[in-house]
C-alpha cells in the first residue's frame, strides 16, 4: 500500500499514481534489523541506481507468508540481487508472519506498524484495478502523540 504522492489529493478515479515528487531524494539507508516483514513502513523510490528514496512517498508492506520452498527461492533471488541473505530470524519471520523479502536491500525500511495490522489486512483485501490501485480510493489520515521509547517498547513488546 503506497501513499504520500502529492498528486493524490486531487487525482481523478482510475488515474495512475506514484509519479508525484517534492524535488528531493533521501539517500538509501539499509539497517539489517529493519526489513520487509508484514507491517514494515518503507520509502518508495524510482529506479535510480543509488537506491535513493522519495522525499515524500512511502509504502506499507503486506506481503505473504512463505513456505520452506518459497522462502528458499526468495533467499536465492535476494542473494543474486544484492549479495546478502536474511538472518535466520528474518527468515523465520517471513515463514510465520510474512512479508516481501525480495525488497530487502533495495528500499529503505524506516518503521513498523506495531498496532493495527488488521487495518493493513483490510486494505489489502480491497478490489483493485490496474497497477494495484484500489477501485475505491482509501484515504489515509495520520495522527500521533509523543510517547517515550521505553513506554512504547513495553506496551508493544518490541526491543528498545
Amino acid at each position: 500500500m503506497q501513499g504520500g504522492d502529492p498528486k493524490s489529493k486531487q487525482v481523478e478515479p482510475g488515474q495512475i499514481l506514484g509519479s508525484g515528487d517534492i524535488g528531493y531524494k533521501i539517500p538509501a539507508e539499509f539497517v539489517p534489523t529493519l526489513f520487509h516483514r508484514k507491517g514494515a513502513i518503507a520509502a518508495a523510490r524510482d529506479g535510480n541506481p543509488e537506491k535513493a528514496s522519495s522525499g515524500c512517498q512511502f509504502y506499507l508492506v503486506h506481503g505473504r507468508v512463505w513456505d520452506d520452498a518459497g522462502v528458499q527461492q526468495q533467499l536465492a533471488r535476494i542473494q543474486s540481487m544484492n549479495g546478502r541473505l536474511p538472518t535466520p530470524e528474518q527468515t523465520e519471520v517471513y515463514k510465520t508472519i510474512g512479508g516481501t523479502p525480495h525488497l530487502d536491500g533495495n528500499y529503505t525500511v524506516f518503521g513498523q506498524v506495531v498496532d493495527g495490522l488488521a487495518v493493513v489486512d483490510s486494505i489489502a483485501k480491497q478490489p483493485r484495478a490496474e497497477r494495484d490501485r484500489p477501485i475505491k480510493d482509501i484515504r489515509m489520515t495520520v495522527s500521533g502523540e509523543w510517547v517515550k521509547k521505553k513506554k512504547l517498547a513495553k506496551l508493544y513488546k518490541v526491543p528498545y
